[in-house]
């Protein structure tokens, strides 16, 4: 039976990788497995990761109707789905993803952050939650500064954790004038970033 599942998780958690990996091994002796992403810190159509694996994948563009997409997985024969970066689907589009798994028999793995850094849930993922067979927790998590477990994607605009901005703003974790860092609630809550070394 098809099922439509969300790994979620903080950045740096390995999301990428574990969609990479399982990609991967459901490639070996089969070919009816895709590899969709709705936006990559690198260039369109990759899934990379921090650990430095890559593949091509299909870039969606998110808001977009999939029906197109979705007719030509079916006329490829696809039987499985693995999408990376989830969180940018709109609520539309993950309810074309829950489609492609009840009419059609298509078995989905989306993979995503759950909240944006102000700690609002992303469209997205909120319909995902909503409508998955299965939610999940990646197992291992980013751990921030001090030690503790990071719950929260905190951007960072010139030294300071912003506290407003556009929702969607692709990045990685490097450090620079805009980026992104993992913090504990407490952490995050009171803006404290790692102490210079």
């Amino acid at each position: 039976m098809a099922e439509l599942t969300f790994t979620y998780g903080t950045m740096a958690a390995g999301k990428s990788t574990l969609a990479l990996q399982l990609c991967w091994q459901l490639r070996q002796g089969r070919s009816d497995v895709v590899l969709w992403t709705f936006g990559d810190r690198s260039d369109e159509g990759m899934v990379t990761s921090r650990i430095g694996i890559e593949a091509s994948a299909e870039a969606m563009v998110a808001g977009e109707d999939l029906a197109s997409h979705g007719a030509r997985l079916l006329e490829d024969g696809v039987r499985i789905l693995v999408i990376d970066e989830v969180q940018f689907a709109s609520p539309e589009q993950v309810d074309q993803l829950a489609q492609l798994v009840d009419d059609h028999g298509i078995d989905v793995h989306a993979f995503g952050l759950s909240a944006d850094f102000l700690l609002h849930v992303f469209p997205g993922s909120a319909r995902l939650f909503a409508v998955a067979d299965r939610a999940q927790e990646l197992p291992l998590t980013s751990l921030c500064w001090c030690g503790e477990k990071g719950r929260c994607n905190a951007r960072v605009v010139n030294g300071q954790v912003a506290r407003s901005g556009d929702q969607f703003l692709t990045g990685d974790v490097v450090p620079g004038a805009v980026h992104y860092q993992v913090l504990c609630r407490k952490h995050y809550r009171t803006g404290q970033l790692a102490p210079l070394r």
